[in-house]
């Protein structure tokens, strides 16, 4: 099923969910709270992956057992996701980011990290970049959140009355939470200085470009500006729909091995290669 739209994604998933599984799934008390994750411990630079919104571990079953065989690396749920306790700070960047430190702290994995975002995911993973430039070997965006996606065209209330009513219906308040924090945490990540410390790659869903909408026009145009936040940054189109991890997920495992090679010790980076549509 090929999802354009990240509105139809987030509510066609919510009914579909995942088939497969994530291996060696715990859960572990931290700062008195209950977190669900998997982790994998090799001798590598730390792989964390961010969820989408509405999203569980579970979109990244196509990608985290090849990664966690030869390296380091962890999927986790948010708080109120998956059996990850509900938290009652606001669900923006800032707290979301601070308790994914305080879990990678107990679980004893040091900085610097490979950080892999998809959609909301990925403007959470910006946030952490920029106010946290020394905790960061590399940034993998997943067809993510512009930090002014709901700017503009893009408003919640320019989405049409029956993506707004279905949204209400199928999604869960630690979502709804979210989605109404996501202003805050996009100008927070623009106030910031850019990451530019290590490989910054841009998986950019190249399907939803077909799309001719005013709305669709907008989230395209943002999917097209996104690289140009981080100088530097290579940005390659993807010849899939918004949710990359289920429908192309060889390209993230590409991006991911591409990244540890250059964030190891004694290592060289690449060339920067970019691939426009």
């Amino acid at each position: 099923m090929k999802f354009k739209s990240p509105l139809m994604a987030v509510l066609l998933l919510s009914l579909s969910g995942c088939a497969a599984t994530i291996p060696d799934i715990t859960t572990a008390e931290v700062t008195g709270r209950q977190v669900e994750f998997a982790l994998s411990k090799h001798q590598t630079v730390p792989v964390i992956f961010e969820n989408g919104l509405g999203g569980t571990f579970e979109y990244w079953t196509e990608i985290y057992p090849t990664i966690a065989r030869d390296a380091t690396a962890l999927v986790y749920n948010r708080a109120g996701y998956g059996n990850s306790a509900a938290a009652t700070t606001t669900r923006d960047g800032r707290h979301i980011i601070e308790e994914l430190r305080g879990l990678l702290a107990s679980q004893g994995l040091t900085p610097p990290y490979v950080l892999v975002g998809h959609s909301l995911g990925g403007l959470y993973m910006q946030w952490y970049a920029r106010h946290h430039p020394q905790d960061v070997a590399a940034l993998i965006l997943v067809d993510s959140t512009h930090p002014a996606q709901l700017k503009g065209a893009g408003a919640i209330e320019n989405w049409p009355l029956w993506v707004r009513l279905l949204f209400d219906m199928l999604t869960s308040a630690t979502a709804e939470q979210e989605l109404a924090a996501l202003d805050l945490t996009g100008d927070e990540v623009l106030a910031a200085p850019p990451y530019s410390g290590g490989p910054i790659i841009v998986l950019s869903a190249a399907q939803p470009l077909e799309d001719t909408s005013e709305l669709a026009l907008d989230a395209n145009q943002k999917r097209k500006d996104i690289a140009q936040l981080y100088p530097g940054a290579i940005q390659r189109w993807v010849d899939s729909g918004h949710v990359i991890p289920l429908e192309k997920p060889e390209s993230i495992i590409s991006a991911i091995r591409e990244v540890l090679l250059t964030t190891q010790p004694n290592s060289t980076k690449p060339n920067a290669v970019t691939n426009k549509p």
